[in-house]
């Protein structure tokens, strides 16, 4: 059986909900932002003392050269970074390895990643300071593992 009424409650009761102190319920068909605003505002915080921490590496003063031909490495590049002291240290764009790595098992990690990446490009970063004959030997092991090596400077201002 149809019953116009709502659920067992008198009709009189039913209109006394929807016109309370005669005014008619309405949506609230605006957003607010202000919690918006508000978690924008912490992640931008979040990101902007993040992001440096994630772009850090071996700090090194990289030579400068009249002619630099500037290439971003791809996001997947293996870099070799040689500090003053001629520690060398392995990693890619995004993540540099904070450990030194032994001169003798650069070959054989340096062949396991190149494994892993159809670019062969390595890009090598020696700090201006480092004894040339460093870097001339890690260079000689880049190419004696496959690599194509690409050394990186910065422009002469």
């Amino acid at each position: 059986m149809f019953s116009p009424r709502p659920s067992g409650l008198p009709c009189d009761m039913a209109l006394s909900d929807l016109h309370h102190n005669n005014r008619s319920l309405t949506t609230l068909s605006e957003i607010n932002v202000t919690p918006l605003v508000d978690v924008m505002l912490v992640l931008l915080v979040i990101f902007m003392i993040t992001a440096p921490l994630l772009q850090t590496g071996i700090r090194v003063t990289l030579p400068k050269t009249k002619t630099v031909e500037a290439q971003p490495p791809p996001t997947r590049a293996i870099i070799i970074t040689v500090d003053q002291q001629g520690n060398i240290y392995l990693g890619t764009a995004g993540r540099m390895g904070h450990d030194p790595i032994p001169v003798d098992d650069l070959p054989a990690l340096l062949t396991e990643r190149l494994s892993q990446f159809s670019d062969k490009r390595v890009f090598v970063r020696g700090d201006g300071e480092t004894p040339y004959r460093i870097i001339a030997y890690v260079l000689s092991l880049c190419r004696s593992a496959g690599a194509s090596v690409n050394l990186v400077t910065e422009p002469l201002k």
